[in-house]
């Protein structure tokens, strides 16, 4: 009886038949008492996986908000260098050989704060989320590295994203500074030069930000090179 005992156990322990009673006892554990069949058994959803749902669902808006600060933050570079830029001229018209013990406090006391954080806020509430939906759109729409998309996406970028930044941020700053009637003038004998000025800066460098930098790195590079747009862009619109 023990021999036929242990050949008992090596008969069971064979895995195709351990793996048929297993399926027959999970039939029967999945069936209700009126013999309807069950779905099979839920797992608890972890800690962990909960967590990540709640991450995937929060970052696009948490990588949206860092990119409209970074925009807030370069737009702010770019006219202050621009009114630095001005103070310096101006103090140089001023007198041949400025006293730089004089020049930096001027910079500081005529420094126009409000004309800076208005383009800050350009940045972190148009320019900074607008660029990156745009990019993550074209992206999404030509996924492939190919000449053609390169080609279709600069083109793009030229005909869509440039005329919508220079009329965003005219009106932006007309409107802020209340001068809001002013608006067509400024189209009439701005927009135009400043459409052919960015068509010939932002060409090369969408080049670059669509063939050579990764699309992680794509709005960091353009946020970067854009230091010199607001440079021009704040001189265009306050002179």
């Amino acid at each position: 009886m023990k021999a036929i005992g242990s050949c008992g156990d090596w008969w069971w322990n064979l895995p195709s038949l351990r793996l048929k009673s297993d399926s027959r006892r999970r039939g029967r554990r999945n069936t209700d008492p009126r013999g309807r069949r069950r779905g099979p058994p839920r797992e608890p959803l972890s800690s962990s996986s909960s967590e990540s749902i709640g991450q995937s669902s929060g970052w696009p808006f948490e990588l949206l908000f860092r990119q409209a600060v970074t925009a807030a933050c370069l737009t702010f570079t770019g006219d202050t260098i621009a009114q630095v830029h001005d103070r310096i001229i101006d103090c140089r018209g001023r007198s041949a050989e400025p006293d730089s013990k004089e020049l930096i406090p001027d910079i500081l006391l005529n420094h126009d704060w409000l004309r800076a954080l208005r383009m800050a806020s350009y940045g972190l509430l148009l320019y900074g989320p607008g660029t990156y939906v745009w990019y993550q759109f074209l992206d999404r729409c030509m996924p492939k590295q190919t000449f053609v998309n390169l080609s279709a996406k600069v083109i793009l970028n030229q005909i869509v994203l440039v005329p919508s930044v220079i009329a965003v941020v005219f009106a932006w700053n007309n409107l802020c500074s209340g001068k809001l009637s002013e608006l067509p003038s400024k189209y009439q004998n701005d927009a135009l030069p400043a459409f052919l000025y960015g068509v010939r800066f932002w060409t090369p460098v969408s080049v670059v930000n669509f063939w050579m930098i990764p699309l992680h790195a794509r709005v960091a590079f353009m946020s970067t090179c854009a230091i010199f747009w607001n440079f021009y862009l704040s001189n265009t619109m306050n002179k």
